[in-house]
């Protein structure tokens, strides 16, 4: 991948601005939608029942408009590959090949291999490396968020913030998710593990941690997507979590923002969330929604729609944590195109962009640290200093880190090495945590050629060592949950 490939000259500037109207694309130009009526289109329960969960439902929407050659690639990838099951509301699919007109058989094939969100939402085995189709170093759970729970789904990773996993499903599911260890349903290669404890037994045990541990000020209530949690429980949850004293910021995590936004708009959760919000402003108490927005093709007036609703409730903000994906956004275009459609369409703050983490087949998406620091380079001096997101690697054991603050890098190997200012929970007793150096690799596919050589040499995980790893750490997980 070339960073430069985009800045390209069209105006006096390399970054072109040109302000788009939002478009809901016209899903009736595929033949399972054909007769759809936008007043279904509209429904949440219509856009649930329509998800896409099987190649079978993918044949009837889209018929022989893409090739054969397609449903053999996504089938091959489910099978060998896929680290989450095919899950996709309506809404996504409907803004994958939003230009393409259909004209006959095969017509949109090359539409949907190369389009962006399809890259990400629906993988197929051709898109995958097959030289290194993961990093020796990949894990599971590659940020250890599990090895930091106090208690179950209860993640400290910071000083003075947690992570509240409220349940392990999505509207949605992602290719590239960092909790692809246990959200979701198990593939042919993930044997996902099972949260032990019962819903109500685990947010008990979180409320009774945030209530004795006063240095937690700020909890991001996420899972899975809060989105998939009935309201009322949910909003049991946020109240709950309101009566806290020490705690001044709820973020709530939900890709259905945009993935499902007929969710958002229903008049129960914006009833309800305009209760939690003047619950909230009583208490001096910031409550924002943070989505996961990855290209400008997802923004369309419902996702517009639905932020407006959710600002109107009284929360502070709605802001966006995007993943920097190689084939979907990793070109300075692709991000400012992203960030200007998110804040002038969707009055949606751009707030981070994430390189991809190190799990398992996953090589395909990830850039290095330096095609970060380039594109973040690129990105500088369009949007307002507020709205310019801040592209971050998220270190083991390390968390969020800017992609300039690194303490050392070889490039040739790809190996970088992070420092930090605080202990995570698992550190307390640890002298060394602050002084320590922690490691992050870049794919190897993006090294220079005696860089590759090098991993070849003295890499000695092949495909079953890796496997055979991979279920060494699932067994070891599965002995932690129980432990709960």
């Amino acid at each position: 991948m070339s960073i430069e490939t985009s800045i390209a000259s069209l105006t006096d500037q390399p970054y072109p601005y040109q302000r788009v109207e939002l478009v809901e694309p016209d899903w009736t130009r595929f033949p399972g939608w054909k007769d759809v009526t936008a007043a279904e289109w509209e429904s949440v329960q219509w856009q649930r029942s329509h998800c896409i969960k099987t190649l079978k439902q993918m044949r009837e929407l889209l018929g022989d408009l893409v090739d054969e050659r397609f449903y053999e690639d996504l089938e091959r990838d489910q099978a060998q590959r896929a680290t989450m099951s095919m899950l996709v509301p309506p809404q996504m699919i409907n803004t994958m090949a939003p230009h393409a007109e259909p004209a006959g058989p095969g017509s949109l094939t090359e539409a949907f291999y190369n389009d962006p969100v399809r890259h990400y939402m629906l993988p197929v085995f051709s898109d995958r490396r097959t030289d290194w189709p993961s990093h020796p170093h990949a894990t599971r759970d590659s940020l250890h968020e599990q090895d930091m729970w106090v208690a179950e789904g209860l993640t400290h990773r910071y000083p003075t913030k947690v992570l509240a996993e409220l349940l392990p499903t999505c509207p949605q599911y992602c290719g590239h998710c960092t909790r692809m260890d246990i959200v979701g349903n198990s593939t042919p290669t993930v044997s996902k593990l099972k949260f032990a404890g019962k819903p109500v037994d685990r947010i008990d045990a979180m409320m009774d941690y945030l209530r004795r541990t006063p240095s937690v000020r700020d909890v991001v209530v996420s899972g899975g997507d809060v989105a998939n949690m009935p309201w009322p429980r949910l909003e049991d949850f946020l109240t709950r979590t309101l009566e806290v004293e020490n705690i001044r910021d709820i973020r709530l995590a939900t890709k259905a923002l945009m993935g499902l936004p007929q969710h958002w708009l229903q008049d129960e959760v914006r009833a309800g969330m305009e209760r939690v919000a003047t619950i909230a402003r009583r208490r001096g108490v910031s409550i924002a929604i943070h989505t996961h927005v990855n290209h400008a093709n997802s923004v369309t007036p419902l996702v517009a729609k639905a932020s407006s609703a959710m600002l109107e409730t009284g929360i502070r903000d709605v802001r966006n944590q995007g993943v920097l994906l190689d084939g979907v956004n990793a070109d300075p275009h692709a991000l400012l195109d992203l960030c200007f459609r998110l804040l002038d369409g969707a009055q949606i703050m751009p707030y981070y962009f994430y390189m991809c983490d190190m799990i398992p087949y996953s090589e395909h998406w990830r850039v290095s640290v330096a095609d970060a620091q380039r594109l973040q380079h690129h990105m500088m001096g369009y949007l307002p200093g507020f709205a310019t997101p801040r592209i971050v690697c998220d270190v083991p054991f390390v968390g969020k880190r800017w992609v300039h603050q690194l303490a050392e890098y070889d490039q040739m190997r790809g190996i970088s090495g992070w420092t930090k200012n605080y202990r995570t929970s698992i550190e307390t007793e640890d002298s060394g945590a602050l002084s320590r150096t922690y490691q992050y690799y870049d794919p190897i596919h993006t090294l220079p050629p005696e860089g590759q050589k090098w991993w070849a040499e003295h890499s000695d995980l092949d495909e079953s060592s890796l496997k055979a790893a991979e279920m060494a750490e699932a067994s070891r997980r599965t002995a932690a949950l129980q432990a709960y």
